[in-house]
């Protein structure tokens, strides 16, 4: 079978370093090549590699973006390529993920592409999701939480990085994010996207929102239990009854 590789990576002699190394083995076809996280989350969406090389310290979007961006669902067989930093190597050889260590040679770039080969013939994908979620969880310390989205926008992609998010609301199949008077729409669901956001910062205080909790200016009582949220833009929300534990939670209060 021929194998389709993507590289990652934004210093272009490095690129041109995979590419010419995966001239030697014809069984590997490249199929994408990009120079920064904002690139590579949209060409791998389109290539669909079998195998990736990523390059973890890039600037703005890193590597770790790229997988979170994209999804470790997604994810192909993937070597990592990284300058020295030795709490990503600890984390890389804890999850049995392989990497190249800049500048490799020609020797440790084989053996990493014969491990993948046989990832890749083993098809050892639902084992590969758990170890990518369990690194993301390492590495970045915040127990893997989205920073930023990615959302479709005519035929490009805008990327919202989650602290800007005033607040999120439901919309039908999608959700719609408040991001400093402007609105994305975004094909997901309410509870999908508040178990991906970082619980202290986003609080969900009625079925159909989501609050950033940094954006809130007061909080008033109404009848029956409600509450109403105001923004320090202004914007009114509803607190429902039901989500009493969440709001009590933004205020301080215990239950």
């Amino acid at each position: 079978m021929t194998i389709r590789a993507a590289i990652v990576d934004d210093e272009p002699l490095a690129r041109r370093r995979i590419r010419n190394l995966l001239k030697e083995a014809p069984d590997v076809e490249v199929v994408a090549e990009c120079a920064n996280g904002k690139d590579a989350i949209e060409s791998l969406e389109d290539s669909r590699p079998d195998l990736l090389f990523l390059d973890i310290q890039m600037p703005e979007i890193d590597g770790f973006d790229v997988l979170q961006a994209i999804g470790v669902g997604r994810v192909p067989a993937v070597i990592f390529v990284t300058a020295y930093d030795q709490f990503a190597l600890r984390a890389f050889e804890a999850h049995a993920l392989d990497y190249l260590l800049k500048p490799f040679d020609d020797e440790r770039f084989g053996v990493a592409l014969e491990r993948a080969r046989a990832r890749i013939r083993q098809q050892q994908g639902s084992d590969l999701d758990r170890r990518l979620k369990a690194l993301l969880e390492n590495v970045r310390g915040d127990h893997g939480y989205l920073r930023r989205l990615v959302v479709p926008s005519g035929h490009r992609n805008i990327f919202v990085r989650t602290e800007h998010i005033d607040w999120i609301e439901a919309e039908r199949n999608y959700v719609r994010l408040h991001v400093g008077g402007k609105s994305y729409l975004l094909r997901e669901n309410m509870t999908r996207i508040a178990a991906a956001l970082d619980p202290a910062t986003f609080r969900r205080i009625h079925r159909s929102t989501i609050v950033n909790v940094e954006r809130i200016q007061a909080v008033e009582s109404l009848f029956h239990g409600d509450h109403l949220v105001v923004l320090q833009d202004g914007t009114k929300l509803t607190a429902g009854r039901s989500y009493r534990r969440s709001l009590h939670a933004i205020l301080g209060k215990k239950d």
